[in-house]
C-alpha cells in the first residue's frame, strides 16, 4: 500500500511549496533521532515524503496515481522512479543518499538548536584597512594622496579570469557544478554531512578549460595596488575614508573595498578641538595696559590683529570667529581660540618706576 505523503506531512493536496517546506521543518525538528524523544523511523518517513512533494516533477508524477495506484515510493516497475535511496541507513544526517538537497535538513536541525548554518561567499575579495598620516595644514586645505597597498590583485596574464577566456570554462567535476561539496563530520551529536566550498573550483562551479599558468586558475596574484586618495578639507583625526573596489581581488570574483583611517599629525603651533583651533600667545603687560592690538597667527597663513576687550579675563580664551577648521559636510569654519600668557616685565629703572606709580594713581 503506497504511503500518503500529504497525510504524513499533515498538509492538503493543494498545499503550496512554502506550506510543504514549513510542515517538513516542523516535523523533522520534532522527530530527529539525535534529539531526546526523537523517532528515527518517523524522521525517515517525513524526509521521504518531503523529497517527493518538494520536487515539482516528482510531485506531479506522484499526483498522477491515486492512493493504491501504481506509484511506489520505493521505486519499482509500476512507478518508473527509484526512491530507494531514501531509506538507507539513517545515522545523524546519513542514509539519504544523494536524494534532494540536504540543506533543508541542516537548517531545520541547527535552527532548532539556535544555530544557523553559515555558507560564506567565496568569490569576493576581502576588505582592507590601512592608516595614512596627513599634516594639519593638509587637513585644513584638503589634499590628494597617492597610496600603495600590498594585497592580491587581478592576474595581468588572464585579466583575473583564471584561464584562457577564448577557451571558455567547463563544469567542475569535483562538485558537478554546484560549487560546494559535502563531507562527513563527527560531532557530539553523531556523524553529520557538512557543506563547504569546493576546493577545486573555489565555490564557482566551473573551472577554466585552460587554467592560467601565472595564477594557477585563481585569477589573482600577490602584488601592489596604487590608488589616489582624496582628503577633503576639515577631515577629522581618526576619520575613515572608503575607497570602493580598492581592496583585495577575489578569486575570479568581485574586489573588496579599502578603508583608510586618516591620522592627523600634531602641530607645533595649533591644537585642534573639533572644528576649533587653539593657539598660545605671549602677551606683554605694557601692550595690555596700552590697549595695543595683538597679532595672532592663523593656520590659513598670515595673521589677524585683535584688540583685547575691556575687563577681559585673561584666563579665558579669546575667540576669533571663522578662523578655525573647515566644517566637513557643512558650511563655514570653526573659530580660533587664543590662550594668553602674560610675560612679567623686567624690573623697571627709577624713571620708569616713577611713571608707573603715576599711572597707577591715574588708573
Amino acid at each position: 500500500m503506497p504511503k500518503d505523503y500529504y497525510k504524513i506531512l499533515g498538509v492538503a493536496k493543494t498545499a503550496s511549496e512554502t506550506e510543504i517546506k514549513k510542515a517538513f521543518r516542523k516535523l523533522a525538528h520534532q522527530h530527529h533521532p539525535d534529539k531526546a524523544g526523537g523517532n528515527e523511523a518517523k524522521f525517515k518517513e517525513i524526509n521521504e515524503a518531503y523529497q517527493v512533494l518538494s520536487d515539482k516533477t516528482k510531485r506531479a508524477n506522484y499526483d498522477r496515481f491515486p492512493a493504491g495506484g501504481g506509484f511506489s515510493a520505493q521505486g519499482g516497475p509500476a512507478s518508473g522512479w527509484d526512491f530507494s535511496g531514501f531509506g538507507r541507513g539513517a545515522e545523524g544526517f546519513q542514509g539519504f543518499g544523494d536524494a534532494g538537497d540536504l540543506g533543508d535538513i541542516f537548517e531545520t536541525f541547527f535552527e532548532g538548536l539556535g544555530v544557523r548554518p553559515h555558507r560564506p561567499t567565496y568569490q569576493r575579495g576581502s576588505d582592507l584597512e590601512t592608516t595614512h598620516e596627513v599634516t594639519l595644514e593638509e587637513a585644513f586645505r584638503g589634499t590628494t594622496k597617492h597610496l600603495t597597498v600590498g594585497t592580491f590583485v587581478p592576474c595581468a596574464v588572464c585579466k583575473g579570469q583564471g584561464g584562457d577566456v577564448a577557451a571558455g570554462t567547463k563544469q567542475c567535476s569535483a562538485c558537478n557544478g554546484r560549487g560546494e561539496i559535502r563531507e562527513q563530520r563527527q560531532t557530539f551529536f553523531g556523524s553529520f554531512s557538512q557543506v563547504k566550498a569546493c576546493d577545486t573550483c573555489r565555490g564557482v562551479g566551473t573551472v577554466p578549460v585552460k587554467p592560467c599558468a601565472k595564477c594557477g586558475g585563481s585569477g589573482r596574484v600577490r602584488g601592489e595596488r596604487t590608488l589616489q586618495l582624496n582628503v577633503l578639507p576639515g577631515i577629522q583625526d581618526g576619520q575613515i575614508i572608503k575607497v570602493a573596489g580598492a581592496g583585495e581581488a577575489g578569486e575570479r570574483g568581485s574586489v573588496g573595498d579599502l578603508y583608510v583611517r586618516v591620522k592627523v599629525k600634531p602641530h607645533m603651533t595649533f591644537e585642534r578641538h573639533g572644528d576649533d583651533l587653539v593657539v598660545k600667545k605671549e602677551l606683554r603687560a605694557l601692550d595690555l595696559l596700552l590697549g595695543k592690538k595683538i597679532e595672532v597667527p592663523t593656520l590659513a597663513g598670515g595673521a589677524v590683529r585683535v584688540e583685547i576687550p575691556v575687563h577681559f579675563n585673561l584666563k579665558d580664551h579669546l575667540r576669533i570667529a571663522g578662523e578655525g577648521m573647515p566644517r566637513m559636510g557643512g558650511s563655514g569654519r570653526g573659530d580660533l581660540l587664543v590662550d594668553f600668557t602674560v610675560k612679567a616685565p623686567k624690573k623697571p629703572g627709577a624713571k620708569a618706576q616713577k611713571l608707573l606709580e603715576e599711572l597707577e594713581g591715574e588708573l
